[in-house]
């Protein structure tokens, strides 16, 4: 199946697609909160500084529908297999973000 198309690409090449994702405001900070343990929305929402009610439901929705999140069995939200790999690929950049700021005066 064909990536579906999004807004500057009219290829729907799979890059531009995912790079149109995770460029969306907050749509990274999601992903980073939910590294480490699923969370409620409130919780989620609380660790995104206060992000509003209608952003994180859009964001999640879209990341919910590229199969990168997903609700567990108590409701709560958490990265999926394939989310949790896309984190693992970010590792480098973690890395390197980290090494940076110890870096700056």
């Amino acid at each position: 199946m064909a990536p579906a198309r999004v807004r500057g690409s009219r290829t729907g090449r799979p890059i531009m697609v995912l790079l149109d994702l995770l460029g969306r405001r907050w749509t990274l900070r999601i992903v980073w909160e939910l590294r480490d343990a699923a969370l409620g929305f409130r919780e989620l929402q609380a660790r995104c500084d206060g992000m509003s009610p209608s952003v994180l439901n859009q964001r999640l929705g879209e990341l919910e529908r590229t199969r990168l999140v997903a609700r567990d069995d108590t409701g709560a939200w958490a990265l999926t297999p394939l989310g949790r790999e896309l984190l693992r690929r970010f590792l480098p950049v973690i890395e390197w973000a980290e090494a940076w700021a110890r870096a700056r005066p």
